[in-house]
């Protein structure tokens, strides 16, 4: 997608919205979803319109965060001091989220790849993984405890925000962040 699934979108399609920050409005990114609720959500949505939806791998969701491969450190720049541009992070979202496509997007043209909320991938976590995984298109470990999430979040650090940094929890745990 070209932004975070908004808390219309959900309701639209799962016909509740489990958000914390309800009062940011329907353009602001949905959280408070487990890695389970987004599954759910793609098979309906994927039945609603008779398309495929699917998380992005880990490894997808990188290349598109650093711009196509341009190895950049976060979602459009590689200056902390250019952040602000591109996220809501720490020091500048008022401790909310924000309506996605507030900021620039990356070169690719997605939105809010560093900031607002995390973001489920489709990957087990496994520390180790890219130490032993093939080179191009790892697709991840088959099995594991923990789902990986990338992106950092409103209330994080700018470090935490990097395209490389990785979050992991249980599929069944939901966030505000």
């Amino acid at each position: 997608g070209e932004h975070e699934v908004t808390q219309k979108e959900w309701k639209e399609v799962m016909g509740n919205n489990p958000s914390g920050f309800k009062d940011c409005g329907g353009d602001c990114p949905v959280e408070s979803v487990s890695w389970n609720d987004v599954q759910q959500y793609i098979r309906k949505l994927n039945d609603k319109t008779g398309m495929k939806y699917r998380l992005p791998t880990e490894a997808e969701w990188e290349y598109a965060a650093r711009g196509g491969g341009r190895k950049e450190k976060y979602a459009g720049t590689n200056k902390k001091s250019d952040l602000g541009d591109y996220a809501w992070y720490e020091d500048n979202s008022g401790r909310k989220t924000h309506p996605v496509k507030a900021k620039q997007p990356n070169s690719l043209g997605p939105y809010d790849m560093s900031g607002n909320v995390w973001e489920w991938v489709s990957d087990w976590y496994d520390k180790n993984y890219y130490r032993n995984s093939p080179k191009d298109n790892p697709i991840g470990p088959a099995s594991g405890k923990y789902k990986v999430l990338r992106g950092g979040s409103w209330n994080f650090l700018p470090k935490l925000l990097r395209a490389t940094f990785r979050f992991w929890l249980k599929p069944d745990r939901r966030a505000i962040s």
